[in-house]
């Protein structure tokens, strides 16, 4: 019986076109995967979808972070409200101090990027 094999696909098919939207828009929050916690260290892949926005925040913890993939994002300045295009590359590390403001960021390239976020306790 074809019909409902087709049925059951297109429904699946369906359902991860509207979870990508949703998460490519930054209406779920970002993905964000535990890779370890213990009483040290909280690290964290966090994956940012295409136009998916990270909020602005204050950061509580100082926090290393890699980049998985090469990636393009608009960063909002949370003094000036000036916004900027950064480009890193897979690979690069950039350090953040606890306390520090966090900008609004937006995915401003073509795919989603990964990054590992550890944050010292």
């Amino acid at each position: 019986m074809i019909f409902p094999r087709n049925l059951v696909l297109t429904a699946l098919a369906s359902s991860a076109a509207t979870l990508l939207a949703v998460w490519s828009l930054g209406g779920a929050g970002l993905p964000t995967v535990v890779k370890l916690d213990n009483a040290k260290v909280h690290v964290t892949e966090v994956t940012a979808g295409v136009r998916a926005v990270r909020e602005r925040g204050v950061r509580a913890t100082d926090q290393v972070i890699v980049f998985l993939d090469d990636c393009r994002y608009e960063r909002v300045d949370p003094v000036t409200g000036e916004k900027t295009i950064r480009e890193r590359k897979s690979g690069d590390v950039i350090w953040h101090d606890k306390g520090e403001d966090a900008p609004q960021l937006t995915n401003a390239g073509s795919r989603p990027y990964r990054e590992i976020v550890i944050e010292l306790k």
